[in-house]
């Protein structure tokens, strides 16, 4: 594994083969894991709340390993010199194992414990503990439990909401409500973040989030990789470094090839954007009929004039050289005419440099499957969820209602690295391997910021760094630097131009 630019993000399949292999392979007891759990807990509830003592504090301890975890806390808490009072939701005689244990030391120390009855209105108190369910609650709430979620966030208007490992009612796969959660002011989760905690909106039900090892070996982890990772800030020091006696030919040299009628703005973002990630030489090539305006007066993007007129055919693909360049960006602003759709497919059966497919391009290849089985292996998808749709066959709703599974098959169907953009990107490798973004902008949300993230990845590519670490690298630059411009416009109103100016400013500050 190579944590420094990625960190595992299990889902609550994976996270409970860790945890049996830790017990079963590795001979380390569930109690031990269960007290370390709560010793983490204890902290990051300290860190995230202040002092704890003298405080009032209302545990909750739901029926499985994350009620075990409240009643260890409980325990914590008391001897810390809060207050505390623990209510669990099935009778002491029905618990098991750790739990049981847990929960027998807790009644040992003379800590008020009470079996939560139907309805019961919650008393108040400074903290409240939700260690009601874990991440492998799925389906919905049942009634008892949905009670006491509201009533956890009834009390939320005054106390402060701690929840263990994941809010309840908040789904561990894609973190939905179902159909309420705690809204949580602060949530530990142990070992690894759990994919839903992670997804676009989760953040609303888990308040900060706070992650803590608990002891699972490395060896364990190792032997059983999860399939899904977590952009981390060291994925920007992917960028190859720049030597000082570096010639502009070293720093790749990138074909952007799209435009048409009204559509020439979108390739100039994009070359600015790959001049702005680095490359050395970026070139512009549309018809010649276009090529001034597409330029727009930027004499640091080169023009290629392709055929006399003004549109795009197969004619203009047999009049390039791929060969003398490293990269290739297609589609922005490409225009869907059907002498742009014999374009792309010609200069398909070129043999072509690392290649991005973004924008219009990816139309053609949802419109024709000869076009769509010339995609060269390796290439690079940049669809947002409307083309994700398109491509699938499918509705935008259904690629939004699951993502994961939405960029896995892009990439297995065209054997390529697909990135599906929007809040919470997500890129697929064709093996499976999937790499989430937790950088959301609003300052993103605007037109021509793909374009420039398409640019940006084919400067990445021009300078040797595989489709998949070049794509992981450019969402995440591209998205720090969203987040830098939402600081300099906090009510968005930024021009997509100045993402793309803003780029080399993220490797100065490092925004974390």
């Amino acid at each position: 594994m190579s944590p420094s630019w990625r960190e595992p993000l299990p889902s609550p399949t994976e996270m409970a083969a860790w945890d049996r292999s830790a017990i079963e392979d590795f001979g380390i007891p569930g109690r031990v894991l269960m007290e370390n759990a709560a010793r983490e807990a204890l902290a990051a509830l300290a860190e995230s709340h202040g002092p704890l003592e003298g405080k009032t504090a209302l545990v909750l301890a739901g029926p499985g390993n994350n009620g075990g975890d409240a009643f260890a806390l409980a325990r914590l808490l008391d001897g810390m010199g809060a207050s505390v009072s623990v209510l669990h939701t099935r009778p002491r005689k029905q618990y098991r194992g750790e739990t049981r244990a847990n929960l027998l030391l807790a009644a040992r120390l003379g800590l008020s414990l009470e079996l939560a009855a139907p309805g019961q209105a919650l008393p108040e108190a400074d903290i409240v503990v939700d260690g009601l369910l874990g991440t492998g609650f799925s389906g919905a709430l049942k009634s008892a439990m949905l009670h006491l979620v509201r009533e956890v966030n009834r009390l939320g208007r005054r106390a402060f909401v701690f929840s263990l490992d994941i809010p309840s009612g908040l789904d561990g796969l894609d973190g939905t409500p179902r159909p309420e959660a705690v809204r949580a002011h602060a949530t530990v989760t142990f070992q690894a973040a759990k994919t839903g905690l992670l997804q676009p909106g989760a953040g609303e039900w888990t308040g900060r989030l706070l992650v803590r090892d608990i002891g699972i070996p490395r060896q364990a982890r190792e032997a059983a990789p999860p399939r899904q990772w977590l952009l981390a800030p060291g994925v920007l020091d992917l960028l190859p470094r720049t030597e000082p006696a570096m010639h502009k030919g070293a720093a790749g040299r990138v074909l952007i090839l799209g435009g048409s009628e009204g559509l020439t703005g979108a390739p100039l973002l994009a070359s600015l954007g790959a001049l702005r990630g680095g490359a050395g030489l970026v070139t512009l090539g549309c018809p010649a009929g276009l090529a001034d305006a597409a330029r727009a007066g930027f004499p640091e993007v080169m023009a290629l004039p392709l055929g006399r007129g003004r549109t795009w055919d197969q004619d203009l693909a047999a009049a390039l050289d791929p060969g003398r360049f490293d990269a290739l960006v297609l589609g922005p602003g490409l225009g869907r005419s059907d002498g742009a759709g014999r374009f792309v497919q010609a200069l398909l059966r070129r043999r072509l440099p690392p290649l991005v497919l973004d924008a219009d391009a990816l139309f053609f290849l949802a419109r024709d499957a000869e076009t769509a089985s010339l995609v060269p292996p390796g290439s690079v998808l940049t669809p947002h969820p409307g083309e994700a749709a398109t491509l699938l066959g499918s509705g935008t709703a259904e690629v939004q209602a699951d993502r994961p599974a939405a960029a896995r098959e892009l990439a297995r169907r065209f054997r390529a690295v697909a990135l599906l953009k929007g809040a919470g990107s997500l890129v697929a490798a064709p093996e499976g391997d999937l790499h989430l973004c937790p950088i959301s902008a609003p300052c993103l949300a605007a037109g021509g910021s793909g374009d420039v993230l398409a640019g940006l990845l084919g400067s990445l590519l021009g300078r040797g760094l595989s489709p998949l670490r070049s794509t992981c690298l450019a969402v995440y630059w591209h998205g720090s630097g969203g987040r830098m411009l939402d600081s300099l416009y906090p009510a968005r109103g930024c021009l997509a131009r100045e993402i793309a100016d803003i780029l080399p400013q993220v490797h100065k500050e490092r925004p974390c």
